[in-house]
Order: structure tokens, then C-alpha cells, then sequence
């Protein structure tokens, strides 16, 4: 029966990687659309000195362009995570991978997973557990999932708008704050909230720093809908129907970076969909920005197609950060922004933050 439902883990990790290759997987309104970075007409800077290297969690990178957790887990993963690995190396840049239970369930799938580290032994690695697996199996799973890519960091992932939507998804997330709090008390490695595309709220991240996340991935409304994706997957189930009402549920990216930006350090994700979306989220207060299904198309093809879309993505941030006239990435953090339209709204109406979660 353990084997059967590992089996189950993999199949439906490699059924959404299908469905995002040959499906429309993007709903929502990420807000990038509504924020206009202030020009300057005199940068004083050169576009051939533009410096894009950033920091993070005491870690060096040439961009602040992060390759957000795709896949893992089946036998398909492997080459794409190879290519994206190679990439992220040849480039300076870091990477997350998908989520790791299937190979913690099977052994036998550690390989599409492993090959990341093959791939690119000196770059930043973000190691990848759903919150509810840490509940279930405590710190234990954490630290194979690090082990299992020699990561440096790892992102907990929170994906409960996909679970409620999913036939066979974990609809209890009682338990989940502490388990994530014991993890940051205990583990030593950097442990990264992650949402997957419903953002997340100042609230929440009140209590998240509260315990003991290292950094705050916002992974907000506007890029890849996993209701949708599980709309497409079982769309005859009651839970699909219901989950078409869902798609458009959440925090869009800027409005969720705007709630959490300047607490601690964030990773925007969700809706990053070009180098002037990066450029951007750093103003807005992004330490790092990441994209997903950009990449999957290009993974798929080869490593060279990757790293061509990460030169691409990095030589319009270049361009941005010119006509703001920052020659660096803490220089872009200072650029002033005009908000307008539904975000500019959703961000004027913040009320203050209720007793209790």
C-alpha cells in the first residue's frame, strides 16, 4: 500500500508538469502591470557597468534572478532539472527544486533531484518540503531533503488553496506553525516560508518571523494557478468544479511584497514574467525574484536554451535599472515607483492587523 501511494506522488508530480507544459496554468493579476518605475532622464550611470549582483542569506549571486522549485520526483524531471542546474551554474545564479516527497517516499526517485547538485556543484540550493509533510514527519524529512542535494537552504512550502482543490489533498493545516517553528528552533540550515501562488499577508508573516523563518518567499497571485492545474487534472471531480471559482483567490505579488517588504528578507515570486518585473520587485523591496514556468519551456530543450533566457531576463534588468538610474541592485531598492489602479487600492485599504492569526 506505501508503495502504491508512492507511485501516486510521482504520477501526479509528472501529471502537472503535462498539464503546465501544454495547458494555460496562469490566472490571476499580479499587480506588476499596475507599478511604473520613475525614469530618469540623466542616469549617470553606464549600461556597461550596470552591476545586477545581489545578496542573500550571506550568499553571493550575479542576478537577483532566482530559478523558483518546478519539479522532481519522476522520471521526466531529471534532464529538465539537469539543464535548469547547469544553467543556474554557469550564470552565478541560485535554484529551487520541486518538492522533494516523492523521493523521500521512494528512494528510487532521488536521482531526478540529486542530479542538481551534480549539475551545479557551487551554486545556491533550495531544498523543498510541503509544510504538511514537515507536520506529519518532523525535522527528520527536513534534513534528508537537505542531505539528499547537499542544499544550503530550504524552502516550506505552503500550497494549502491547491490541497482544498486537489481530490487527495491534506485539507488539515492544524499543527503546521509549530512543526515550522520547531524546524527554525532545532535546524541549522536557513528555512524559507514559500507560498505557491496565493501569496502571502503581513499577518502571516508576523507570525512567521515570529517563528524563526529565515526569509519569506511571497509566491503570490498572477503566475501559475494550482487550481487551475487541478481543475485541468481531475475536471470531473466535485473539488474542480468548485476550484474553477478559485483561480482568481489570493494576494497579488505586489501587493503581497508590499505587505511583507522590510520585515526580513523576500523572494518575489508569482507573475515575475520579464527583467522589467524584476527591476521592478527590487524597488518595491525584493531581495531576490523568481520565476518558474518561464523557465520550463527552455529546460525542456536544453541547457543552453536556459541559459539564453536567463541572459535575456537579466539584460532588460540591466536596461531597467539604466533608465532608473541605478547602477546597482541597493541603488534600485531606492528607486522611487508610481502604483496605480486595483493594487494602488488594495494597498491603500491595509486596515490594521487583528488580535489573533
Amino acid at each position: 500500500m506505501a508503495k502504491e501511494k508512492d507511485r501516486e506522488t510521482s504520477s501526479r508530480k509528472q501529471e502537472h508538469l503535462r498539464i503546465c507544459r501544454e495547458s494555460q496554468v496562469e490566472a490571476g493579476f499580479s499587480g506588476f502591470s499596475d507599478v511604473r518605475l520613475v525614469h530618469a532622464a540623466l542616469p549617470e550611470c553606464s549600461l556597461d557597468r550596470i552591476d545586477t549582483s545581489a545578496s542573500f542569506l550571506g550568499h553571493h549571486f550575479a542576478s537577483p534572478l532566482f530559478i523558483a522549485a518546478m519539479t522532481g520526483g519522476h522520471r521526466d524531471a531529471l534532464p529538465i532539472n539537469r539543464n535548469l542546474a547547469a544553467a543556474a551554474e554557469k550564470a552565478g545564479i541560485g535554484m529551487g527544486v520541486g518538492s522533494q516527497r516523492a523521493a523521500l517516499e521512494d528512494p528510487d526517485l532521488e536521482d531526478s533531484f540529486t542530479i542538481v547538485r551534480e549539475a551545479a556543484p557551487r551554486a545556491f540550493i533550495c531544498a523543498n518540503l510541503g509544510v504538511v509533510q514537515l507536520r506529519d514527519h518532523g525535522i527528520e524529512w527536513a534534513e534528508r531533503a537537505v542531505e539528499m542535494i547537499d542544499a544550503q537552504a530550504i524552502c516550506i512550502h505552503a500550497n494549502f488553496l491547491q490541497e482544498a482543490i486537489m481530490p487527495e489533498g491534506d485539507h488539515d493545516a492544524r499543527g503546521c506553525l509549530s512543526a515550522l517553528g520547531d524546524l527554525c528552533r532545532e535546524y541549522e540550515a536557513p528555512v524559507i516560508l514559500k507560498e505557491t501562488g496565493a501569496g502571502i499577508s503581513r499577518e502571516t508573516a508576523k507570525f512567521l518571523w515570529a517563528s524563526g523563518v529565515s526569509a519569506i518567499d511571497v509566491g503570490g497571485l498572477g503566475g501559475t494557478s494550482w487550481a487551475r492545474v487541478e481543475c485541468i487534472r481531475s475536471p470531473e471531480t466535485p473539488q474542480a468544479r468548485m476550484g474553477s471559482r478559485f483561480t482568481d483567490w489570493g494576494i497579488p505579488t505586489v501587493v503581497s511584497l508590499k505587505e511583507v517588504a522590510g520585515t526580513g528578507p523576500v523572494i518575489a515570486t508569482g507573475g515575475v514574467r520579464s527583467g522589467l518585473d524584476m527591476a521592478k520587485g527590487l524597488a518595491l523591496g525584493a531581495d531576490l525574484c523568481g520565476m518558474a514556468l518561464p523557465f520550463l519551456a527552455p529546460a525542456m530543450e536544453s541547457e543552453e536554451a536556459v541559459s539564453q533566457a536567463i541572459e535575456g531576463f537579466t539584460r532588460e534588468l540591466g536596461v531597467a535599472m539604466f533608465l532608473s538610474g541605478a547602477g546597482t541592485v541597493k541603488a534600485m531598492r531606492k528607486v522611487r515607483t508610481w502604483i496605480t489602479g486595483t493594487t494602488r487600492q488594495m494597498i491603500k485599504n491595509k486596515q490594521e492587523i487583528p488580535n489573533g492569526h
